[in-house]
């Protein structure tokens, strides 16, 4: 395991947190967080070091119980896991979920075979498959799946790009409880307005009774785009813009979650492989931004600059539900939308208003 320790000043505040890219090591995208105890386990993709297009073998862990020091687990599962995937190219975007003392890995099987899904008993592996084929064969769509478990127990597998699909699993987390359904307000129709500008890569979550479901967003360069429901199937609404994309990294995947009482953003950029080099390739780097507390009342509109302009620029804060960020910063360190909680960011809206 490799040890690994930055600390980064954010302007006016001080906060604990690795320096951007917080792996620097490694190439590494798709952050998948997830909150299991005290620690943060971070599940990355792994993009090689000789990558020109996307070359991914395997998938990273990394942990921290701070925020700052982060701790190398090294490749936590691979292609060679699934009984019934013959190449080694084609590992991308995961995420893992706990239930019941065991640990689900929802992933993309290679050359459109679907996605598929690994267990464990630990969040540190070792990932079998249980099922020895796809949970998901469905379409073309078929990557980037995220997985949300409701306060009733009832789980969810959401996917797609460019439409959002969902199902739900059973409470063995490897089998489907209902039909794949091709989402209706994320769909593409033809000569329709498309407020969403879904793409790819969602993320689904739950805040103050509102589900959220954050997602990379106008194609290409990617953002980070959002929206709101009271209930996890939809109907969705437009929620705004976590971040703007930017020319110099055309992807985006956002991984969010709250932490010891606050909350962080995670996504990549291609800032490490930019120190070598400057045409692009698929080699790029996970970063990660907390949000912090500001007063909003006296205003709907706040403004501030930190104090390292080589790595940030102006911060513009919208209503405090529909923050964004505008320049460099979201390509840099992602968006600071300068609210202490999502409960800030995306605070209580009375579900009759959705």
């Amino acid at each position: 395991m490799r040890f690994l320790s930055f600390t980064m000043i954010f302007g006016c505040f001080q906060a604990a947190l690795a320096q951007n890219p917080i792996i620097q090591t490694k190439f590494t995208a798709d952050p998948a967080p997830m909150v299991y105890k005290d620690t943060v386990y971070l599940y990355t993709s792994h993009d090689e070091d000789d990558a020109f297009g996307f070359k991914m073998k395997d998938w990273l862990l990394y942990t921290s119980t701070d925020m700052v020091n982060w701790t190398d687990h090294g490749v936590v599962a691979s292609l060679k896991d699934f009984k019934s995937v013959n190449t080694d190219n084609g590992a991308w975007a995961p995420q893992v979920i706990e239930r019941n003392g065991k640990f689900y890995m929802y992933c993309p099987m290679p050359n459109n075979m679907g996605i598929g899904v690994l267990v464990a008993d630990s969040p540190y592996g070792p990932f079998t498959d249980p099922i020895g084929k796809p949970l998901i064969k469905n379409s073309l769509d078929d990557i980037d799946p995220t997985v949300f478990i409701d306060d009733d127990g009832q789980a969810y597998l959401y996917w797609g790009n460019p439409n959002l699909w969902y199902a739900k699993l059973n409470e063995d987390m490897v089998s489907l409880a209902g039909p794949i359904t091709k989402d209706p307000s994320f769909a593409k129709v033809k000569d329709v307005s498309d407020p969403f500008h879904y793409q790819e890569g969602p993320w689904a979550w739950k805040k103050n009774g509102i589900y959220y479901m954050a997602y990379a967003s106008k194609c290409c360069p990617e953002g980070i785009g959002y929206a709101m429901a009271k209930s996890p199937v939809g109907p969705w609404k437009y929620g705004g813009v976590i971040m703007d994309g930017d020319q110099r990294s055309s992807g985006n995947h956002p991984g969010i979650i709250d932490f010891k009482g606050k909350s962080y953003v995670f996504g990549f950029n291609h800032m490490l492989r930019m120190q070598t080099m400057s045409k692009h390739y698929e080699r790029r780097s996970v970063s990660v931004t907390s949000c912090f507390a500001r007063s909003m009342a006296t205003s709907d509109r706040s403004t501030a600059v930190t104090s390292a302009p080589s790595l940030f620029s102006e911060i513009e804060s919208r209503p405090k539900w529909h923050c964004r960020c505008k320049t460099d910063l979201p390509f840099i360190s992602l968006s600071n939308c300068l609210s202490t909680s999502f409960s800030e960011l995306f605070p209580a809206r009375n579900p009759s208003t959705l």
